[in-house]
Parts: C-alpha cells; structure tokens; sequence
C-alpha cells in the first residue's frame, strides 16, 4: 500500500460522507433541545460502521450479486429516507416540537434506517476495491470509516446550533433534507447511471 492507496481511500470516504453529514446535520436539528455527547456518538459510530460496512459487503458479494441488485438501490434509498423524511415533516408540521424529542422522535431504529439509506450507495464502491487484497479491502473501507466519523460528529453539532436557530421550522427542515437527499440518491442511481 503506497501514499496514493491512503489518499485515495481518504477521498473516497469523504465522498460517501456527504449524505450522512447531511442526514447527521438534520439529526442535530431535530434534537437540538436533547442531543447529549453520548446521542452524537452514537450518530456518527453509526454513519461512519454502515459506511465502512456497505463497500465491505458488496466486495464480499462479489460482482454477480451485487450486479443484480445494483438497479434496486436508488428505490431502496428513495423509500427508506422518504419515509423517515416525511415523518419528520408531518412531526414538524403537526408542530410536535413540544414532545420529549429524546423519547419519541428518535430511535435507534431510525438510525439504523438512515445509516443504510445514506450508505447504501457505498455498495457500487465493492466494484471499485474488487482488485484489492482483503488487507487493503479492510484498511480501505477502514479509512472510510475514520474520514465519516468526524464528518458526522461535526455535522450533528451543526445542525444543533441551526436547530436552535431555527426553532421549530427545524424539524420540517431535517425532512425536507431526508427526502431530497433520497430523491437525489434515486435521480443520480436511475437517470445518471
């Protein structure tokens, strides 16, 4: 593994970070009253494990599978963020903010579902690594991790000061940016692929 392999492995990571530092930076702004160290954590271990893990699995699957089910991921990530999206702006619409956000609005089952969501593109990159090593398969998508962990971390914070900032707008403005990440994922993966 040279210098290159690094740097390429760290561009990669950023690259895939973006729409779960998105979907992070909504997290922050939907809990802006009750987002403790532990909660961001626990955001971004899960953004940066299911980035890492998606390029793992489709290098493990191999081209064939992956090959078949690559036409499905778009729709699979318009339904998963547009639902998680559309409850938050019927939450924030119904002018819900009153509710403990730390008990009804967010579970760690939401959570799992935007971290497959915002990584389930990450799958196309197991095309990408499929002449690697396992070593350099795992030190990859290792990096990839690294490199999406701080990202979302940041990312929480920030939605939580614009949270606070916005009021409560903030939760229909954390949905509206789950559903067009969603609708982008979909657009790029069925019209740009």
């Amino acid at each position: 593994m040279n210098w290159d392999f690094f740097v390429t492995s760290a561009l990669l990571g950023i690259g895939l970070a973006m729409d779960a530092c998105a979907v992070s930076m909504a997290n922050g702004l939907k809990q802006k009253h009750c987002l403790t160290l532990g909660r961001a954590l626990l955001i971004a271990v899960m953004f940066a494990v299911f980035q890492a893990l998606m390029p793992m699995i489709s290098y493990a699957i191999g081209h064939v599978i992956l090959q078949l089910i690559a036409p499905f991921i778009p729709y699979v990530a318009l339904v998963l963020l547009g639902f998680v999206g559309g409850k938050m702006l019927k939450d924030g619409i119904c002018n819900k903010e009153e509710q403990d956000c730390c008990q009804t609005n967010f579970t760690f089952g939401i959570l799992i579902v935007q971290a497959i969501a915002t990584s389930i593109d990450a799958l196309s990159v197991g095309f990408s690594i499929a002449d690697y090593t396992i070593v350099q398969a795992v030190v990859c998508t290792g990096i990839i991790a690294l490199v999406t962990f701080p990202l979302a971390l940041g990312s929480v914070y920030l939605g939580k000061k614009f949270g606070t900032a916005l009021g409560n707008k903030a939760e229909i403005v954390g949905g509206v940016i789950l559903i067009l990440i969603g609708v982008e994922i979909f657009v790029k993966g069925v019209f740009f692929s």
